[in-house]
């Protein structure tokens, strides 16, 4: 009797060491294999637009610079560009692009802009819905789905969904972001270097109804890297220095998460 209680205890410890050395060995096999970066707007899609500056060339130059950082440090990661070049691509195609290469997170990089040329800062989104929900992210939210209206059949595309129209986000405000958390994560580490070491105003981590972001499988960001409509803000953004640092800042957040998603994982 003492012997099988004796021989079942040291099976049950085998089986249970074991178990917890095949956990250990699968959670340390996930690897970051693919980011899609996003160049917001392009060709017949200026963006945002100022004499100093144009949102979808800042867009485009900080997108390849920030993949370039990621092709130096990280040569086993597959980059993906939605454009590389200014050309328009469809807001469903930016995120199709994404999901057919099962990228593990998708970034959009945009510029922001006000009628006023007063406001600045950097702002992140995750795709959603929070407390601090106001017409300013309101506007934001509906000026970066405008673009919608630039493209072919876009009622079908989208669902019959209208950029201008109240009812259209409530419906979307239904949609659970299953990536929310991840998402979230890297919103706040790319604030957190803006703010932090870059020495500029963070505006925060942000939840609206993107479009790009809607379509996605897995977690993915919109930054507005800075409000163009402000002059001295807006000659930073068009900077080969303020892009060289906008990029940085995105690499070194970049870093961070992926480290802690393969160590959680």
């Amino acid at each position: 009797m003492t012997l099988s209680f004796l021989f079942i205890s040291l099976t049950s410890f085998n089986f249970d060491s074991v178990n917890q050395q095949n956990k250990k060995i699968k959670r340390s096999n996930y690897k970051f294999k693919t980011i899609v970066i996003d160049a917001g707007h392009g060709g017949k899609d200026v963006g945002a637009n100022r004499a100093w500056g144009t949102e979808k060339r800042v867009a485009l130059s900080i997108a390849l610079k920030f993949g370039r950082l990621i092709d130096n440090a990280y040569p086993e990661i597959k980059v993906v560009y939605t454009r590389k070049d200014d050309s328009f691509v469809e807001l469903y195609e930016r995120a199709n692009i994404a999901n057919r290469n099962k990228a593990d997170l998708f970034v959009s990089i945009h510029c922001n802009s006000n009628a006023s040329g007063s406001p600045y800062g950097t702002e992140t989104y995750a795709f959603g819905i929070d407390s601090k929900t106001n017409k300013e992210k309101m506007d934001v939210a509906k000026r970066e789905n405008s673009v919608i209206l630039l493209e072919d059949n876009y009622e079908k595309s989208y669902d019959g969904f209208d950029p201008n129209s109240p009812e259209s986000y409530i419906i979307f405000s239904l949609y659970q972001n299953k990536n929310l958390d991840k998402s979230l994560s890297i919103a706040s580490k790319i604030e957190n270097e803006f703010g932090d070491n870059d020495n500029r105003y963070s505006r925060g981590v942000r939840q609206e109804r993107f479009l790009v972001l809607r379509y996605t499988n897995m977690p993915a960001i919109l930054v507005e890297t800075g409000f163009i409509s402000n002059r001295e803000e807006g000659k930073y953004l068009a900077s080969d220095d303020g892009q060289d640092e906008v990029a940085a800042s995105l690499f070194r957040a970049f870093k961070s998460y992926k480290k802690e998603l393969e160590m959680a994982n």
